[in-house]
């Protein structure tokens, strides 16, 4: 009776143990990770960055889907820019991300053409691109991001400060 009741009791601390020890262990995954949305600051050439907390990856969830997911909510983050309070170069008011997409490690941001409407000149164009160039290729497994407007790619940018019928590389800056 003895020896049924410690059995009891130690198969009942193993299961406790057990199910702290995966509890524990797999809290950082359901919690998601941080990823980084840089800005750039008013002098047009420094970075600075705020951290955003990114869903886990969903057990149905594949390996692309997770990684097309990170990047349009990057996008969609560095777009919107850093908080009001963070004086930062911002994208036109209007600017939305409409699509993105996915090429080996070259991811394409499809902006609407109120991106068009950046009136900051060639300090203006370079520093909201700059930041998201920053932003988008900060994710593993992407090296270059191009950027395309209402589904189109184009040269430059009205303005025709910055070239964009290419891939943008963080050396770029």
């Amino acid at each position: 009776m003895r020896s049924t009741r410690l059995t009891i009791l130690v198969a009942l601390l193993a299961i406790v143990a057990g199910g702290t020890w995966y509890y524990l262990s797999h809290r950082a995954a359901r919690n998601g990770e941080t990823i980084a949305i840089y800005y750039t600051k008013l002098d047009g050439k420094t970075l600075g960055d705020v951290a955003v907390s990114m869903r886990p990856r969903q057990p149905d969830e594949s390996a692309a889907e997770h990684l097309h997911n990170t990047v349009l909510y990057a996008a969609v983050q560095a777009v919107a820019g850093p908080p009001n309070a963070i004086d930062a170069i911002r994208f036109p008011p209007g600017t939305r991300v409409t699509g993105v997409g996915i090429d080996g490690s070259t991811a394409t941001v499809d902006l609407s053409k109120d991106v068009e409407r950046q009136a900051g000149g060639v300090f203006g164009e370079n520093g909201e691109f700059k930041a998201l160039v920053y932003t988008v290729t900060a994710i593993r497994g992407i090296d270059a991001l191009q950027i395309t407007v209402d589904g189109a790619r184009l040269d430059t940018l009205p303005g025709g400060h910055l070239e964009l019928d290419q891939p943008l590389h963080r050396s770029d800056w």
